[in-house]
């Protein structure tokens, strides 16, 4: 047999050695990978921006995930948006849980950034080019947000398998470099339009706005150990003008209701609007303080959350905290165990009890942002196709956002604007936009259905809403009190984004007297995420955080910030 095979060897070698680039691409290149060779830049800026904030297809497993939901994920479970199964924070965030999130950042989008910029600035595809660079600076500002210290000038270095952490402060300074040299691309002139840009269909202006906000954001989470440079970086956004204003110009990554081949719902509709239900525990804190912090329910609950039940259980099989003694670390005003009496069920902050028969019992996700059902009281459970079928967002950068960042600018930094008519404003947008993304699903008919049976007025809903935040913030006697209503009414607006609310918490420490976990000594809170196991047995540099105590560069807050 090996006297067979050795004439087709010789001829195998022969051919090579005829027309070698054939057979070293034969022999060396993946004919599944993207390589500068073989790009269609179209098609590798949408895959960039898919990896970032979309969901590829195959599912929702932690591989298929965008950068955006899998670090948005764990960060909304820290602050209290969802439940965290576990007791203690060291065991919320353990290192194996953000491999998926490290690969995709690095093995995927600034892999795919580094091929795409100088073919784009060499085919003088501008907005191509900023477009990457814009993603590029969201993501590493992101990855310094959650783990700190990270590798970014020898990252992506084919001949060093062992790069080095650089500082986040070093990081940062080259992510805002990074934004001004995209809004420099956005104002050239390309040479064709970026038309695989699934975000705004490659509009210049609002990515702009984008790269402008996403400074702004970045200036904020600086004021700590920079006040003077975040004051003066923010008044010259101000002064420019160019941030997200407009519900046209929020940032959102839009889904789609299509089931299969691809399946490109919103990974939280995927996840929980199945035949047997399932899927996320609610935050009982987050919906206690939506429903009866004001005196009154927030407007925003019907569409936030979908109650499967509108009565409260009575079957301790289903719920065992129903004849649970309330902790006695828990203070007068913490919610414990059901945050109404109207059938919002979730769990408590660091609740890890198991999993009892309640699938089709548990509070889902509602219709914003993850394309679920609007809550018309009708107390039925979820189900395959249910409510907008999940073309929900992901809302990454909103308007209401940007005004809530000027307000605690203003009145922590002194910066240009009035923080309560930021505050008043931030707020206003976050009800117009939620209720505008509501009346443009297949929603629509059942909400001004709901809203006539039961002679609601949405405008009026908004106004006595906005009237008694306005009426507490003015009867505050401190900046610390007003402080705390600003971060308070910014993290109602978070919800589907626990990274902002993540950077939130730590740089104000507010909202103030949060639910505690349940357990009474849950350890530090997570101030910066351990290193992912795949970076530190793989990387001979990398060394893992002592513990989750490490502070990220701009936290300078005390170590009490422990809840």
């Amino acid at each position: 047999m090996k006297e067979m095979f050795k004439p087709i060897k010789l001829f195998a070698l022969a051919l090579c050695a005829a027309v070698v680039s054939s057979c070293e691409l034969n022999l060396l290149d993946n004919p599944n990978a993207v390589t500068a060779a073989n790009t269609d830049i179209n098609y590798l800026l949408s895959q960039i921006e898919l990896n970032y904030a979309g969901q590829r297809a195959g599912g929702i497993t932690p591989t298929t995930l965008s950068h955006f939901n899998q670090l948005t994920d764990p960060t909304m479970r820290l602050v209290r948006m969802l439940n965290a199964g576990a007791a203690i924070y060291d065991n919320a965030v353990t290192p194996g849980s953000t491999d998926g999130a490290w690969t995709t950042a690095y093995a995927g989008i600034l892999n795919d950034v580094k091929t795409i910029i100088p073919l784009a600035e060499r085919g003088e595809l501008f907005v191509h080019a900023g477009i990457a660079r814009t993603i590029r600076a969201s993501v590493m500002a992101n990855m310094v947000d959650v783990f700190g210290d990270v590798p970014f000038t020898e990252a992506l270095n084919p001949e060093n398998f062992n790069p080095k952490t650089d500082g986040g402060a070093t990081i940062y300074t080259a992510a805002i470099a990074d934004l001004d040299k995209a809004i420099e691309n956005f104002n050239a002139r390309s040479r064709a339009g970026a038309t695989g840009d699934l975000f705004y269909g490659g509009t210049a202006d609002s990515w702009i706005r984008v790269a402008n906000t996403l400074k702004l954001k970045m200036l904020l989470n600086r004021r700590l150990i920079d006040k003077a440079g975040a004051t003066s970086g923010i008044n010259s956004l101000i002064t420019g003008d160019k941030l997200i204003s407009t519900a046209a110009q929020n940032f959102t990554f839009k889904f789609g209701s299509n089931l299969t081949n691809p399946d490109t719902r919103h990974p939280r509709y995927a996840g929980q609007y199945s035949p047997t239900g399932g899927g996320d525990y609610q935050s009982n804190s987050y919906m206690g303080t939506m429903y009866d912090s004001k005196g009154f329910p927030d407007p925003r609950m019907r569409y936030y959350f979908y109650r499967q039940v509108v009565r409260n259980p009575t079957d301790v099989n289903a719920l065992r905290c129903i004849t649970n003694q309330r902790p006695s670390h828990y203070g007068p005003n913490d919610v414990f165990c059901l945050p109404t009496t109207v059938g919002y069920w979730g769990r408590d902050h660091l609740s890890n009890e198991g999993i009892p028969p309640d699938g089709l019992l548990r509070t889902a996700w509602g219709l914003y942002p993850a394309g679920g059902l609007y809550d018309n009281d009708a107390g039925r459970p979820v189900s395959l196709g249910a409510g907008a079928g999940g073309a929900g967002i992901h809302p990454i950068m909103m308007r209401s956002f940007v005004d809530f960042m000027l307000a605690e600018a203003a009145l922590e930094l002194g910066t240009t604007g009035n923080p309560r008519a930021l505050l008043k404003s931030a707020i206003e947008k976050s009800m117009a936009d939620v209720r505008a993304f509501a009346l443009a699903t297949t929603e629509a008919g059942k909400i001004a259905t709901f809203e006539g049976d039961q002679k609601i007025v949405w405008a009026d809903q908004v106004t006595r809403y906005v009237n008694q935040v306005l009426t507490t913030y003015d009867a505050a006697t401190t900046n610390d009190a007003r402080l705390n209503i600003i971060a308070t009414e910014y993290w109602l607006a978070l919800y589907g984004n626990g990274i902002e609310a993540y950077n939130l918490y730590r740089r104000t420490g507010k909202p103030a007297n949060q639910q505690p976990a349940l357990d009474p000594n849950p350890g530090v809170f997570v101030r910066s995420f351990y290193y992912p196991t795949s970076f530190i047995a793989r990387n001979a540099n990398a060394k893992q955080k002592a513990n989750v105590s490490v502070p990220v560069f701009w936290d300078n807050n005390p170590a009490t910030l422990t809840r």
